[in-house]
């Protein structure tokens, strides 16, 4: 296809793996080495930077070592009330966090980075808003038993493809920026560098 330049994603996400593999893109997987706890550390504070910083700082990472590789990089991050929040460690961070969102309005900042060379080519962000339902205690404890320990892979405590939909009354975005990659805009590029068709 194209310029015949092979695709990478610098991401252990099984869900961004997933959304390529689904839109039937060729890639690999070359998992990034930062180490995104210690970056969070010096980079910026506000959440739609740092979900691109953290996104382009992966994909260069991958990208220095893999010449003449189009390396994607993704992040995400999620805010509300003006504090961000990382995956919880575990279940019962998660029923914090949780209980902290319901019958709020949450944002998740995605990003999507291209990366050659060592080089940022291309970068998309973009924002979704959801806002959880006032749930009770019950349906939070009953949520927790069913979904389980895979919520843990999630900044927000969820998997809307899953049972995770249940803790909503109201979702403003794009599907794909909620789980976590911008997927329609890093296919307009890609098509427009001619590595997929148009």
């Amino acid at each position: 296809m194209g310029d015949h330049l092979p695709l990478l994603l610098a991401s252990a996400s099984q869900v961004r793996a997933d959304l390529l593999h689904g839109a039937g893109l060729p890639f690999d997987i070359c998992v990034s080495p930062v180490d995104e706890d210690e970056a969070k550390q010096r980079l910026s504070r506000e959440p739609d930077a740092l979900a691109m910083e953290l996104a382009k700082l992966k994909a260069c990472a991958v990208s220095l070592d893999t010449p003449a590789t189009l390396v994607i990089g993704a992040d995400q991050v999620l805010s509300c009330e003006g504090k961000k929040f990382d995956k919880p460690r575990d279940m019962k961070e998660a029923r914090k966090n949780l209980s902290f969102f319901r019958g709020k309005t949450h944002t998740l900042h995605s990003a999507v980075t291209l990366a050659l060379d060592g080089e940022i080519v291309w970068s998309h962000g973009d924002r979704a808003h959801l806002t959880m339902r006032d749930f009770s205690d019950a349906f939070l404890d009953h949520y927790l038993r069913q979904a389980g320990e895979k919520i843990l892979k999630s900044v927000g405590c969820y998997q809307l493809e899953s049972v995770g939909v249940q803790l909503f009354e109201k979702i403003d975005g794009v599907y794909f920026t909620i789980l976590g990659l911008p997927l329609l805009p890093l296919l307009e590029e890609l098509r427009a560098r001619k590595v997929i068709l148009a």
